[in-house]
């Protein structure tokens, strides 16, 4: 977390200590700090506060739009990929299950959404339908044109919801013009506390209550907010898009600069999906498949680890659950290069080229 983060929250948790739904002198000071906070962040994205609902983070907003879209919006027909987060397709699965078709858009040679496939999706029927896919792959890096996408779930009358977790703090939206009607995000992704994130959801949507109790967040979303997790989202996001260009070019040369050092020890090195590619990727990531030995790459992750060099082959919600990634499982890739290990790295505004050449020095010591 940002240090201006840990500070703000340490003086909520301090001083600020009231209940947002009490009428007392207390609850009002909360409260007013609550919606402090919604009228910030609806500030930063350009949309309206009361489209911001506070939630636990980006499963839970994205488990909130899935169903609540079932439920209140009458979808029958949700389309998405294949290399979603968990947080997306565990619920379709179990949607599914519960009669909603379920249809996965193809992809093509680097893991992106193929958009002529969409379309024709879109148009099979007449049935109500969502649409559900991530900005950005939270693995491979891809960046999906969220605007162009969101243009053709218009154009066929069908809702759009995006993962933004990998984009939000990292790149800029303006949700009043993008054709976007639901997104999620999470607060740990740039610098924020874990356990709070947000949905933005469109004004007249008509959606119900997800979690049913008090009258908090319009009614969406029932219990007592955890305020000082919000005004540390608060910080964290306006921290973020304060400095969000020099830090973008920061960390997008850390990126090239490890790039460039990976090719020259590794000149048969792959880079998954399109991580390689600086305009179609997210700086923040870079997704390789390291050509070594098949002996020697079970201990990849351990040796890292040892350096304290913290990877990992999949998302860190796998962590400890060796089934390996379904993100690359789904790209078309060779068989050789299929038999490589690959890992995710992730760079932020934190880390510096003194620790990539750690770590490229690492990987060199590893492969001798």
């Amino acid at each position: 977390m940002r240090k201006q983060v840990i500070e703000v929250m340490t003086q909520s948790m301090s001083s600020n200590f009231g209940n947002p739904s009490s009428t007392h002198a207390y609850g009002r000071t909360a409260k007013s700090a609550l919606e402090t906070a919604r009228k910030s962040i609806a500030k930063l994205l350009n949309c309206q506060p009361q489209e911001i609902i506070f939630t636990s983070g980006g499963t839970e907003s994205d488990n909130m739009i899935l169903r609540c879209a079932v439920k209140d919006l009458h979808v029958k027909t949700i389309i998405s990929s294949p290399i979603e987060h968990h947080a997306v397709l565990h619920p379709l699965d179990d949607l599914e299950k519960e009669g909603v078709r379920i249809r996965y858009v193809d992809l093509d040679e680097n893991g992106s959404p193929n958009l002529d496939h969409l379309q024709s999706l879109l148009s099979a029927d007449d049935s109500k339908k969502l649409v559900s896919l991530m900005h950005i792959n939270n693995e491979i890096g891809n960046v999906l044109d969220i605007n162009r996408v969101g243009e053709i779930c218009r154009a066929e009358g069908a809702f759009f919801h995006t993962d933004a977790v990998q984009g939000v703090g990292h790149y800029p939206y303006d949700l009043t013009s993008q054709p976007i009607d639901f997104l999620s995000a999470a607060a740990h992704k740039f610098h924020g506390p874990k356990g709070i994130g947000f949905a933005y959801i469109k004004n007249n949507t008509g959606m119900e209550p997800f979690i049913v109790g008090g009258p908090q967040e319009r009614g969406l979303r029932a219990g007592t907010e955890s305020v000082h997790n919000i005004v540390g989202l608060q910080k964290a996001i306006e921290v973020s898009y304060e400095n969000l260009d020099s830090e973008k070019d920061y960390i997008l040369g850390l990126k090239k600069y490890f790039i460039e050092k990976l090719k020259h020890i590794y000149p048969q090195v792959h880079f998954n999906g399109l991580c390689e590619n600086l305009e179609r990727s997210t700086y923040t990531l870079v997704n390789v498949a390291l050509p070594l030995e098949a002996s020697k790459s079970q201990l990849l992750n351990f040796h890292m680890d040892l350096k304290g060099i913290a990877c990992s082959k999949g998302s860190a919600c796998q962590a400890g659950v060796d089934i390996g990634s379904h993100v690359l499982a789904n790209l078309k890739r060779s068989e050789e290069v299929k038999k490589y290990p690959s890992l995710r790295f992730s760079f932020s505004s934190f880390n510096t080229k003194e620790e990539i050449d750690y770590l490229i020095a690492s990987l060199m010591e590893f492969q001798k």
